[in-house]
């Protein structure tokens, strides 16, 4: 039993559908579970699903592999899912895992073997394959080194079948993944809704002298109360000029009267994540120069918003937001006309006090995949978050938001969730 609400099969049985469409004839596609990764001694990671092997099987467990064949003279591995072969002592000490008839219903697939089969029966299906499509993890924003199961599984089988073709499965994975189906925009909704309650709890909690780790122990809580799975990703709990440190996860630091508290969360529910920021006074009260500062920032969210729409391109619209950053920077007396006329191109004046992105790919990871030279496209699924960081004022401010593209703009679905400066005091002190 999950957490979470499991998803309809539909859902997977119409990915399944999509990705084998994108391929060559007579290709085989094999995907991988990841691994329990080991931590210290015999304790272990928790378990988190490879999102491509997730997004077509729906399958949430360790040690699966999934088969797509789908010119396969055999039905049988047309389709085939390989799980975890299970038993007594494992059920004792790990708990329950699949049954093949459980497997088959989370995942609409007929054709279900053990694990323990894969090699031997693989190998005759490989044989009967002119090329062989292999996925590995192509975000552009990786930068871990770590051997992960899809890779060591790709170097496996180019050396053990050398005069096949290989195609990537990954660029397809991007295009598909990144226009959300109703069903996905469901799970994510769900999650930005943990998100929104999560929230109003925190701005009953937070006051001068909690620590940001107790923060962090209200939203964690919030989030599980909830059927959560947990956090989508580690939390910042940033308060006065911790905030300007843009993944600070520290969270040691106690809030003080007259600092601002940055809280960058998102709740993970089955397997989908939500990703909001928001800023608030940690006594309740914004400072004259902390709201003109908020209230910037909040203006170029909502024109950045106004120019999330098809056919933009991800960097052309960052640049676009920037040019009103940088408006709004002259206007707070941080930047000079003169500055911008004689900024270095490589590294504009605006970056000084806005270093990042305006937007990234949201789903199943919260900086998930997608093409981000091509154009966007209705269904994708982004952030928008301006910020701006003045350490020497001890002020740093972003606020986020998750973005659905649409066939006239975008819709944003965090919208109900207080952000406005007003309503923020209105909460706090009520």
């Amino acid at each position: 039993m999950k957490r979470y609400q499991l998803i309809e099969a539909s859902l997977f049985i119409e990915n399944r559908k999509r990705f084998a469409a994108q391929l060559k004839p007579k290709s085989v596609a094999v995907f991988q579970s990841n691994e329990v990764m080991p931590r210290n001694g015999d304790a272990n990671y928790e378990f988190k699903q490879n999102s491509d092997m997730f997004w077509l099987s729906g399958i949430d467990q360790e040690e699966c592999a999934l088969v797509l064949f789908p010119d396969c003279p055999l039905e049988t591995y047309r389709e085939a899912l390989f799980i975890k072969k299970t038993n007594e002592q494992i059920a004792v000490w790990d708990g329950h895992k699949y049954t093949k008839e459980e497997a088959a219903a989370v995942s609409g697939i007929k054709n279900i073997f053990w694990i323990d089969e894969f090699d031997g029966l693989m190998r005759a299906v490989f044989n009967m394959a002119e090329r062989i499509y292999l996925n590995t993890n192509e975000n552009d924003r990786a930068s871990n080194n770590a051997a992960y199961k899809d890779l060591t599984f790709a170097l496996q089988v180019r050396q053990k079948f050398p005069l096949h073709e290989f195609e990537r499965s990954a660029p397809i994975m991007q295009r598909l993944r990144s226009i959300k189906h109703p069903l996905e925009v469901a799970y994510m909704k769900k999650a930005v809704n943990l998100s929104g309650q999560m929230f109003l709890r925190v701005l009953k909690f937070v006051k001068p002298g909690v620590r940001e780790f107790e923060v962090e122990a209200e939203v964690i809580h919030e989030f599980i109360r909830n059927g959560a799975t947990g956090h989508a990703f580690t939390p910042i709990v940033a308060s006065g000029k911790n905030a300007c440190v843009l993944h600070y996860t520290d969270n040691a630091a106690t809030c003080k009267d007259g600092d601002l508290l940055l809280l960058d969360t998102g709740a993970e529910y089955g397997n989908y994540i939500s990703d909001m920021t928001r800023t608030f006074p940690v006594n309740g009260k914004f400072t004259k120069r902390q709201k003109e500062v908020y209230n910037a920032v909040l203006r170029v969210m909502r024109e950045a918003k106004k120019m999330l729409k098809p056919g933009i391109l991800l960097m052309e619209y960052h640049n676009e937001v920037c040019k009103v950053m940088e408006q709004e920077l002259i206007g707070l007396g941080l930047l000079t006309e003169s500055d911008i006329k004689k900024q270095n191109p490589a590294w504009p004046a605006f970056k000084k006090y806005y270093m990042h992105g305006t937007s990234h790919f949201l789903g199943l990871d919260v900086h998930d995949v997608g093409m981000r030279y091509e154009p966007m496209q209705v269904g994708m699924m982004f952030s928008c978050e301006p910020g701006i960081y003045i350490p020497e004022e001890g002020i740093g401010i972003r606020l986020e938001n998750e973005i659905l593209i649409t066939e006239n703009g975008c819709t944003d679905l965090m919208e109900h969730i207080p952000i406005e400066a007003e309503n923020i005091e209105d909460l706090m002190n009520g």
